[in-house]
């Protein structure tokens, strides 16, 4: 085995970015994630343990049996519980979970009590509706507002207050959150798409066609609102905030539930969009199930890469510690077909030679031998040579001495 050591001229640090793409269809109280139902397992009807449309944060507890563990305070007994779940116990350090108050840690835990928590975590959008008033303090959308006011440089319709035009702050929107899982470091620009439907039929769709984060109606052709801005987008921070304030559908005057109040009906509008989506609208109002939505995106996500040159060159890699490699048949000096042994000793032969595997042109002719050897995998080591990685070749490469190769590696990281 030979090492070799990489040069400077050898390795190349690159950032391969990638845009996977996410679909959410919403329907009915339910999201449909990438067009993905529950999945039933042998224990489990749920072998995900988590509701349709969210993700597994860490996909554990897959296809285990449904037998559940409340968070909080445990004894010894409950640790056969089915479900794998994060549990430590109170010492002096005073580590304990987020979810633990600093006031029911000190009054509701002795030391030595375990305090657990609940596996799987899921994750999912979330819909929130804000109705006009000016008094009512809006907590996410505040939240917001140095951030929509940063991007105003971008476009005018992130600014959060535009006197006698709009003001966040008490007009109705609504606003969806997506988490970072979905999208990685940021959405795409330009590829957010949303889609309103009416009994099936498509009364409006948002595309940001100018790639700066303004959502306008493109479709339908000519309705009310077409080539309207009707929200934004914020790419880096995964939030959707809906603005957009006119009748869709003109053909549809039936009023719909879409504020979780039947006392007070709406007219499809896209401040309502996504209603239904994790937000405390139920499937139980009237007139629900003829609404449906669709939100699709594509995230970001950069994998860094390390591309390594390995060189075969010429005259060096052309010996083996394969056994094979030697001609075990006869030993012409000796004059035997291996090694000699008798009661008393065990001696390998003293003159060993390579196996002449040269082919020939000419059939019953042996041609004139060439040290020849086969490469069928690169290691690449660490500084105290472990192996951390091996590149192996589809086909062994014929290594000769007259001939040099270089072996591109790349390695994620």
């Amino acid at each position: 085995m030979s090492l070799y050591k990489f040069t400077s001229e050898d390795i190349y640090y690159n950032r391969i970015k990638t845009h996977p793409k996410s679909d959410f269809y919403i329907y009915n109280g339910s999201i449909y994630y990438n067009s993905k139902s529950q999945d039933s397992g042998s224990h489990a009807a749920n072998a995900g343990h988590v509701p349709v449309g969210h993700i597994s944060l860490h996909e554990l507890n897959i296809d285990r049996s449904t037998t559940d563990l409340v968070a909080g305070k445990f004894t010894d007994t409950t640790k056969t519980k089915n479900k794998i779940f994060p549990f430590l116990s109170k010492e002096g350090s005073l580590t304990t979970f987020s979810t633990v108050s600093t006031k029911s840690f000190n009054n509701d835990f002795a030391y030595g009590d375990y305090i657990s928590g609940s596996y799987p975590l899921s994750s999912s959008i979330h819909r929130e509706y804000y109705a006009k008033d000016a008094s009512r303090t809006k907590t996410h959308v505040e939240a917001l507002k140095n951030t929509l006011n940063y991007y105003k440089y971008i476009s005018s319709h992130y600014e959060y207050a535009n006197s006698g035009k709009w003001d966040k702050g008490s007009d109705e929107l609504g606003l969806i959150s997506i988490p970072s899982i979905f999208y990685g470091s940021s959405i795409k620009k330009g590829s957010v798409d949303l889609r309103f439907f009416i009994t099936g039929s498509l009364v409006g769709r948002l595309q940001d066609i100018h790639r700066n984060g303004e959502l306008i109606q493109v479709s339908p052709t000519g309705s009310t609102g077409s080539g309207s801005v009707a929200g934004t987008v914020l790419y880096n921070e995964g939030f959707l905030v809906l603005t957009g304030s006119w009748q869709l559908g003109t053909d549809h005057a039936t009023t719909y539930d879409v504020i979780n109040d039947s006392s007070e009906k709406k007219v499809p509008k896209w401040i309502y969009f996504g209603v239904g989506a994790n937000d405390v609208y139920t499937s139980a109002h009237s007139s629900f199930n003829d609404l449906s939505f669709y939100l699709s995106f594509k995230g970001t996500n950069s994998v860094p890469t390390i591309t390594m040159l390995a060189h075969a060159k010429k005259g060096e890699l052309n010996y083996s510690s394969n056994p094979t490699y030697l001609d075990r048949t006869y030993n012409q000096i000796t004059g035997t077909y291996g090694p000699g042994s008798s009661s008393y000793n065990y001696s390998e032969y003293r003159y060993k030679t390579i196996r002449n595997i040269t082919n020939s042109r000419y059939n019953n002719h042996t041609a004139s031998f060439q040290k020849t050897t086969y490469i069928s995998q690169v290691a690449i080591y660490d500084e105290n040579k472990n192996i951390i990685a091996v590149a192996k070749m589809a086909t062994p490469i014929r290594k000769t001495e007259n001939r040099d190769y270089t072996f591109k590696l790349k390695l994620d990281v």
